[in-house]
């Protein structure tokens, strides 16, 4: 996991969640034994609580999320989005709208960040575009 910044308690935690998810992604699985693998083989994140909180919401919440990110694409089919993209978009969806103790400007900027380090370089501008989308639009509903 080089790029790490161990300075935000939970980046690690957050990249293991990514990481884990992609493997769902990729598997046929269930979720919780993909995790449970995960954990025994790469997991080093101190705050594990978090990484399943996160990891079961976006899990719960997939299709819900999808829905929202499509509408928000604009000239751009949801199938051509790269995973580690929708991936992330997910976890900002999902703290966003489902863990309240996490302020919703630092989910955003946590996923751009992770962006950075794992995807594309332009998935950093998508992947803050469309959050930010989400996010004025959640701001509307509260």
């Amino acid at each position: 996991m080089e790029g790490t910044n161990y300075n935000h308690p939970r980046r690690l935690a957050r990249e293991s969640a990514m990481q884990a998810l992609y493997a769902v992604e990729l598997n046929n699985g269930y979720p919780k034994d993909i995790l449970d693998l995960y954990k025994q083989s790469f997991n080093t994140v101190d705050d594990n609580e978090y990484l399943q909180d996160l990891f079961f919401c976006v899990v719960e919440h997939r299709s819900w999320a999808d829905d929202l990110i499509c509408k928000c694409l604009e000239n751009w089919e949801y199938g051509r989005v790269a995973i580690v993209d929708k991936i992330l978009l997910r976890m900002g969806v999902s703290e966003i709208y489902h863990m309240e103790d996490i302020p919703p400007k630092v989910s955003i900027s946590e996923m751009v960040e992770i962006a950075k380090i794992y995807s594309t370089e332009e998935s950093s501008s998508f992947v803050n575009g469309i959050l930010d989308t989400i996010y004025k639009d959640f701001n509307k509903k509260v």
